[in-house]
């Protein structure tokens, strides 16, 4: 679905990126890990269009997509969650989720997409005229999400959602998550939470200082010995 060739992104003289190469199989939650610096968040701004890459290929869905417009990029179907959820805290949690949903001109299947995520988070829907000013940050995050479904994206890229979270949060947001893969939303997830994301995932790559320096299935990196003492404190 997606697939991303020798990649390289940069800030002025700074490199961030320097040949990155990972692809995202159809219907699975592929997570990056590594840790802060290593060019996560640059990688996933990339993709998206915000920020332009110096070198390398970006393909969704077989279309090359690095020098469009970010709308663009979210018409043909790929969504970011950032970090940090960039919600209009003086909405509503219902003005928040309709947001997302600015490209739909049909009603019913914005309604039908508010249903799906109060599904996802009834405890949303109990507080759907609530500011988001108001909310804590783990109800910030499933209405970040839920905002990002909206647009019944195809893959889903999200920026570590655990960020700031409590353990119960996680477990719930994550649990969510796996959810939305299973209705057939494709995942891209980036992620400190080294255990939660690969628990969650089913490939992995590992990003340290701008380049992958390994991969493999989400089973096998969790009984790595690397991936044990660097990330997992084992």
């Amino acid at each position: 679905m997606l697939r991303v060739e020798r990649l390289s992104v940069g800030y002025g003289d700074a490199r961030v990126l320097e040949g990155v190469s990972f692809q995202v199989e159809p219907g699975k939650m592929t997570c990056i890990l590594g840790p802060n610096g290593a060019g996560k968040s640059t990688l996933l701004r990339s993709i998206t269009g915000i920020i332009p890459s110096s070198a390398g290929k970006i393909r969704f869905l077989g279309q090359e997509i690095q020098g469009l417009k970010t709308h663009q990029i979210v018409a043909m179907g790929l969504t970011m969650i950032p970090e940090g959820r960039r919600l209009w805290p003086p909405l509503s949690v219902q003005d928040n989720l309709e947001l997302g949903a600015y490209g739909l001109s049909d009603q019913r299947q914005v309604k039908e997409r508010l249903e799906w995520a109060y599904s996802l988070f009834p405890h949303l829907a109990k507080r759907k005229e609530q500011l988001c000013g108001t909310l804590s940050g783990g109800e910030q995050q499933m209405v970040a999400i839920g905002r990002g479904l909206m647009a019944s994206p195809k893959l889903l890229l999200l920026d570590e959602p655990s960020l700031g979270l409590a353990p119960m949060v996680v477990r719930e947001v994550f649990a969510a998550i796996k959810k939305i893969v299973q209705a057939g939303t494709t995942v891209l997830l980036i992620e400190q939470n080294t255990q939660v994301a690969l628990s969650a995932a089913h490939y992995g790559y590992v990003l340290e200082r701008g380049t992958i320096v390994m991969e493999g299935e989400a089973s096998s990196l969790r009984e790595d010995r690397h991936i044990k003492e660097a990330y997992l404190g084992v």
